[in-house]
This record gives C-alpha cells, sequence and structure tokens, in this order.
C-alpha cells in the first residue's frame, strides 16, 4: 500500500475534520472532492469523474462508494477500510445507493455537510443527490471544509512541496538550452514534463502551458505547435508536482532581436514580484497581496486595466485535475488571511500593446514573511 504519510498522519488530520464538522453542528460529511479524500485518507485516482463519494462521521468512520476499478484502487492507495461498489447499468442510481449507506449511519433527519463545489460532483449528479436525499437529511453546503484545512500544510507536507520546488528547478534548467530561434515548442514541453516524471513526480493538475509569438499572452495550454521565429517571445508556465503536491513557475523568455522595452516591462514584473512578496506574512490579506501587484504596476506608469490581469496568484497544494490553483487566490479585496504554512504562486503579467511578460514564483508562507522556493534566475534570456 503506497501510503505517502504515516496512519498517525491522517488520523490526525481525519481528527481535525472531525472538530471542524462538530464545530459546524454536522453530522457527518459527503465528500466528492478528489483532495480531500487523498488528504483524509491517501485515496489516489481520477475515477472522480464518475460518482465517487467518501461519507466521513463526526466520530471518524468512513465509508466510500465507488466502482469497481477503484474499489481495488482505493485498497492499494488508502486506509480505507469500508468500500462499497455500485455497478454500471442503464438503471443504476449510486446516489440512492448512497441514501441506503446513510440510512445504516442513522443518518436520517441529520445535518450533513456536502462537497457541492467539487470537480466530482456534476451538476447532473448534483441534482441526482439532492432528489435521493430531499426529505431525508439536512444538506448544508461544508465545500470549504476540509479546503480550507489543506490551505495551511502540516510540517509533514513541506518536505513534498520543497521536492516539488526542485523538480521544477530541475525542468527549466533542461528546457532552457532549448529556448533557442528555430526551435520547436513541443521539444521544449516534452524537456519539462520529461523531467518531472523522470525523478518520480507526477502529472500536473492541469497541463503545461506555452506560447510564443502571436500565443504567447494566452494564459493557457491550446493544442498545436510553432516553431520559435528568429525574433519571438515565448511564455512558459508549469509545475514541479511530487505526490501531488505542486510547486509553479511562470517564465517569459526573449529570444532573437533584443527588445528594450520588454526588457523594461520584465523589469517592472520584477518590482511587482518582489512588492507582491514582500506583502506575504501572517496576517495580511490576499486582497492586500494583490494591492501590490497593481500598486507597483501603477507606479511605473501601467496602472490601466489592460496592462494586468484581475487575479495575480493562488495557493496550491494537493490538486487533481483540471487545474493545480487551490484556494484562496490573489485578486481584489480578498479578505483571506495569510498564514504560516500555506503555499502561494505569484505571477506578475504585465501587458502593453503586443508585448507581454509573466515572472512567476512559488512561496512558503514562514512565521515572519515568506521564502522563495524556486532558486532559478529570473532573468529575460534563457
Amino acid at each position: 500500500m503506497p501510503l505517502h504519510f504515516s496512519l498517525e498522519e491522517l488520523a490526525e488530520r481525519r481528527a481535525e475534520t472531525c472538530r471542524r464538522l462538530r464545530e459546524r453542528d454536522l453530522a457527518g460529511l459527503l465528500m466528492f472532492r478528489q483532495e480531500s479524500m487523498y488528504y483524509l485518507t491517501g485515496y489516489d485516482t481520477f475515477g472522480y469523474v464518475f460518482f465517487q463519494c467518501l461519507y466521513l462521521t463526526q466520530d471518524g468512520r468512513l465509508t466510500l462508494l465507488t466502482r469497481a476499478v477503484d474499489v481495488r484502487t482505493a485498497a492499494y492507495t488508502s486506509m480505507i477500510d469500508d468500500v462499497r461498489m455500485w455497478v454500471d447499468g442503464p438503471d443504476a442510481s449510486p446516489a440512492v445507493e448512497l441514501r441506503a449507506i446513510l440510512d445504516e449511519y442513522k443518518a436520517r433527519g441529520q445535518r450533513l455537510g456536502v462537497e457541492w463545489d467539487a470537480y466530482g460532483l456534476t451538476a447532473a449528479n448534483g441534482r441526482k443527490l439532492a432528489t435521493a436525499l430531499d426529505r431525508f437529511c439536512e444538506l448544508e453546503d461544508a465545500s470549504d471544509l476540509v479546503t480550507r484545512q489543506r490551505a495551511v500544510k502540516r510540517p509533514a507536507e513541506i518536505p513534498y512541496v520543497r521536492k516539488a520546488a526542485e523538480l521544477a528547478d530541475a525542468a527549466l534548467a533542461a528546457a532552457l538550452p532549448l529556448i533557442r530561434p528555430k526551435a520547436w515548442e513541443g521539444d521544449i514541453l516534452a524537456a519539462l514534463q520529461a523531467s518531472v516524471l523522470a525523478q518520480d513526480g507526477d502529472y500536473a493538475g492541469n497541463e503545461f502551458i506555452i506560447g510564443s509569438g502571436p500565443g504567447q499572452n494566452l494564459g493557457r495550454y491550446v493544442s498545436g505547435r510553432r516553431r520559435l521565429e528568429a525574433d519571438d517571445t515565448i511564455a512558459i508556465e508549469f509545475a514541479g508536482v511530487f505526490r501531488h503536491y505542486h510547486s509553479a513557475l511562470m517564465r517569459t523568455y526573449r529570444v532573437g532581436a533584443p527588445d528594450a522595452r520588454l526588457r523594461e516591462l520584465y523589469a517592472i514584473g520584477l518590482d511587482a514580484l518582489a512588492a507582491c512578496s514582500g506583502t506575504i506574512r501572517p496576517g495580511a490579506t490576499f486582497g492586500a497581496i494583490f494591492a501590490a501587484y497593481t500598486g507597483a504596476l501603477a507606479a511605473a506608469g501601467l496602472g490601466g486595466p489592460n496592462n494586468r490581469l484581475n487575479a495575480c496568484g493562488y495557493s496550491l497544494g494537493t490538486t487533481f485535475s483540471p487545474n493545480w490553483m487551490d484556494w484562496p487566490m490573489v485578486y481584489r479585496d480578498n479578505p483571506a488571511v495569510v498564514e504560516p504554512g500555506m503555499i502561494i504562486f505569484l505571477h506578475m503579467v504585465v501587458t502593453e500593446g503586443a508585448r507581454n511578460v509573466a515572472p512567476g514564483e512559488t512561496f512558503l508562507v514562514t512565521p515572519v514573511g515568506c521564502e522563495r522556493l524556486g532558486r532559478m534566475p529570473l532573468s529575460l534570456d534563457p
């Protein structure tokens, strides 16, 4: 059983979740977020694309309802003892089967938390769940219960985050020699991903992002590759991933002919990164970090809405597809409070016309400030 944490560590996490359930007067929690399941039990799968629920009672008992293949996966990757299987078929109704499980737990008439905000619970399945449990129990949205618990990393998690940062650095070092005129974007992506996987890393929560020329300011993965031209700019955004823990990097590189204004914009981006990271400290808000970003750009004469994005970072942790972004995000007036043990990725997008730069780094919040986890240079030159 490849558990990546001790049974004692996982038990302490579940005990804290149970404490939070009691604090909210909830008899149990219906989990549909794969991140919650992995965090509390070690259960590791992409089977959440189908109906799947892990039920945790206030006193710590667990039951997983899933499909046949993930019965085996749960046995291999987790400490869950009670795993039930629902069978595929034209009349399959796993939400009704879940209600029967809850009846075993005497949950009828109880207040239960549910993770409505979950990629593992589609709108269609959510409606079936609500119908199946209508007049059976009272459901309260508890999507944030485990998510907020996960946001502050425990001491046992930090080494995995640091390893993810090492993998990100190694991947960038492997890709840099390939960034030159006439380079094929596919070769650069392959170097990044191969480096992570070869060192026992994992696939990231979303695709690695690469864009050059007209696509260098998208900030999204899109299908189709191109060759770098003699006079070109390329942007990459990717993450080192270890045991599903992410540490992301974002870079803009200039190849071929120099561009003096692009270099000035990049310097402004680095100033903004310094201002934002200098704002990261326990007790600060995520909104204050965003204000540092916009303030740095405004001071450089780039205060317009077309010069920036409306968010400049987010928390990182153990996340599954379709993306690696976690709660909370760095946007205007966000009241979420920075706490020691949080992992925050900052990306300083600065745009002026067709020019776009985006230096980005991952930081660990310490008791007095923050620590940059990456060690690779922040430079416009590959």
